[in-house]
């Protein structure tokens, strides 16, 4: 066993060192699945296997010398070198093996199902949700929120809450499943959207902006402007730039992709049922569903809700829009 534990880690190390290398993609849900299960064999094996089996040969050790002092107690011998509770410890004693594997199933287990039905923490990458989320916000994302899923395959067994317009959503970006993106929710299945010289459309009706002064972008050194926008009954910030006019196409051929026209005042988009149209609070700089379409619902992961931490900006902790 110990051989079979030392290959286990050694693929485990592999894996890891390839995925942080760039050599190949890693599913951390997939990942902590298999600790778990691993985890687990080694877990029951050890309750009702080598403990029990330490556990009787320590008591044969002290039967044993029980049955050796009698002995030599008959034959007149009244003192016995040796201390068996020490060889007894010995042979009640976790393997390294064991301990690396049983010992931390209960930590694993607790870690996926947190992960996996309640909240998982992500970390902003990029700027395409400044102001709302920076570069290096770690956030909460509610796991329940839409609904129970089955870890792995995303699969929902339990529904709870539909997705709304104006909420910020973590799914697996269509593409590349393997890839988490993190937008907010513009449309919703049935909704016409139009995104046309920088204005948002929803069902032909113009979202409600008002102007906010000047936002300073960290990543640019340079001020922008900022403004609010309203989608469904909620409020957020987000930034156009009227200088600049993006010319809008799909990257790459997409589901249902005949529901939209591009031109060149910008995009309309018919969200098919099952689907969801995703923007950037950072308008002009966000690559979302203007580019690659709709995504799934099966795709969805959960709803962020909340930062907590930046390690360059305490004050970033908290809830959001």
């Amino acid at each position: 066993m110990s051989a079979l534990t030392g290959i286990f880690y050694a693929a485990l190390a592999a894996y890891l060192g390839g995925w942080y290398t760039g050599y190949w993609s890693g599913n951390f849900a997939l990942l902590l699945f298999i600790l778990t299960v691993v985890t687990l064999s080694y877990w029951l094996a050890e309750r009702f296997h080598f403990a029990p089996a330490r556990a009787k040969a320590a008591a044969e050790l002290l039967e044993n010398d029980a049955k050796r002092r009698q002995t030599l107690a008959a034959q007149g011998i009244a003192r016995v070198d040796g201390d068996v509770e020490v060889a007894r410890q010995q042979i009640l004693r976790q393997p390294w093996w064991m301990d690396w594997t049983a010992g931390l199933f209960p930590v694993i287990l607790i870690v996926f199902l947190l992960r996996s039905f309640l909240f998982e923490p992500f970390k902003i990458p990029s700027g395409s949700m400044v102001p709302t989320l920076l570069v290096g916000d770690l956030i909460l994302v509610n796991k329940f929120h839409y609904g129970v899923r089955l870890p792995v395959i995303n699969k929902k067994i339990i529904a709870n809450n539909e997705v709304k317009r104006g909420d910020v959503m973590v799914f697996r970006f269509p593409p590349d499943p393997s890839v988490d993106f993190i937008k907010r929710v513009a449309a919703v299945p049935g909704d016409e959207i139009s995104y046309l010289n920088q204005k948002l459309y929803i069902n032909g009706q113009p979202t409600e902006v008002q102007p906010q002064g000047d936002f300073y972008d960290e990543s640019s050194m340079s001020y922008r402007p900022l403004f609010t926008e309203k989608l469904g009954d909620k409020e957020h910030k987000l930034l156009v730039d009227p200088q600049r006019h993006p010319m809008f196409r799909a990257d790459t051929a997409f589901p249902f992709q005949d529901n939209c026209k591009y031109s060149p005042e910008g995009v309309t988009c018919k969200v098919p049922a099952g689907y969801y149209y995703m923007l950037g609070d950072n308008r002009d700089n966000s690559r979302d569903s203007r580019f690659w379409g709709f995504v799934p619902d099966e795709n969805i992961v959960g709803k962020a809700f909340f930062v907590w931490m930046n390690f360059g900006s305490l004050k970033r902790i908290g809830s959001f829009n």
